[in-house]
């Protein structure tokens, strides 16, 4: 029988590709550089979560895509994009 989890919730974070540093596969954005649904500036991604998307100018990415620590989201060759570009992180919570 499968474990149903009894609360599922998401949390949503923006920022641009400007906020990131590093080239090629160390392109990463800290966290401090995202605000979540209020607002506010976070200082870290929540540890505990399901699974993540990220969206990149609207556009749902492949999970190889990137990879996503409390502390940043790592987003291979994402310096190569415009800087202006928005990028949200959804994480899924249980």
């Amino acid at each position: 029988m499968a474990i149903v989890q009894s609360f599922i919730a998401s949390r949503k974070f923006v920022s641009t590709l400007s906020s990131g540093t590093g080239t090629g596969a160390a392109f990463a954005i800290a966290a401090t550089s995202f605000t979540n649904d209020t607002g506010a500036t976070i200082t870290a991604f929540p540890s505990a979560f399901a699974y993540y998307n990220l969206y990149i100018n609207g556009v749902l990415q492949t999970a190889n895509t990137s990879t996503l620590s409390t502390a940043s989201i790592t987003i291979p060759d994402g310096d190569t994009l415009d800087g202006a570009t928005p990028v949200l992180v959804e994480l899924i919570v249980t």
